[in-house]
């Protein structure tokens, strides 16, 4: 009698390429939210850039190389959120910005919400995932960190103003109602789920 031995999947270590990047801009991030307060708005500018220009090169590298961790899961939207919700919060404070506290206090509730009802519906193994709305929202919030930098750099500029409150007032809209379609969705999650969810 012959017995087959089944070999299991070799682990993949949390020591590799993905979690090194998204440690960078862990890192990157901090810098920025230390810089703005300090007024050193040009390299406040390049460095968020860089965060999040290479935002998809982690997710990128993981899949395309069997990277996956569930570190890299975690951590990798951990960050996201902190480079965002950091950087509204640094620019509060920051005369000239535009962004006032319940704009920077409702970027932070969202994300938390979301996170709070993903990992409920998630865990209880529903699929939660993101959508394109919150990709756009994010993209609408960086374009706005991006301009609002921009208008505190060239302050003579006008139009960089004008440009900067229009994408942070679109910005806010948009995570507002983003907010709401995924209130709306976890809802009918959490209702058509079995009554242990």
């Amino acid at each position: 009698m012959t017995t087959t031995t089944v070999m299991s999947p070799k682990p993949v270590s949390i020591y590799n390429v993905p979690n090194a990047l998204t440690t960078a801009r862990f890192a990157l991030a901090i810098a920025v939210m230390a810089l703005i307060p300090m007024g050193n708005h040009i390299a406040a500018l390049i460095i968020f850039s860089i965060a999040v220009s290479t935002d998809w090169m982690d997710g990128y590298w993981a899949r395309k190389y069997g990277q996956v961790t569930k570190l890299g899961r975690i951590f990798d939207p951990f960050v996201d959120k902190i480079i965002i919700c950091g950087t509204f919060i640094a620019l509060v404070e920051v005369a000239g910005s535009g962004v006032a506290s319940w704009m920077a206090t409702i970027v932070v509730a969202r994300e938390l919400l979301v996170t709070s009802l993903r990992a409920i519906i998630e865990g209880s193994g529903g699929d939660f995932s993101a959508n394109q709305l919150g990709k756009w929202k994010m993209v609408l919030q960086c374009a706005a960190v991006i301009s609002i930098l921009l208008s505190l750099i060239n302050p003579s500029v006008a139009w960089l103003g004008w440009a900067g409150q229009i994408f942070l007032w679109s910005s806010i809209a948009l995570t507002l109602y983003s907010g709401y379609v995924y209130v709306i969705a976890a809802s009918k999650v959490m209702r058509d789920a079995p009554a242990d969810l």
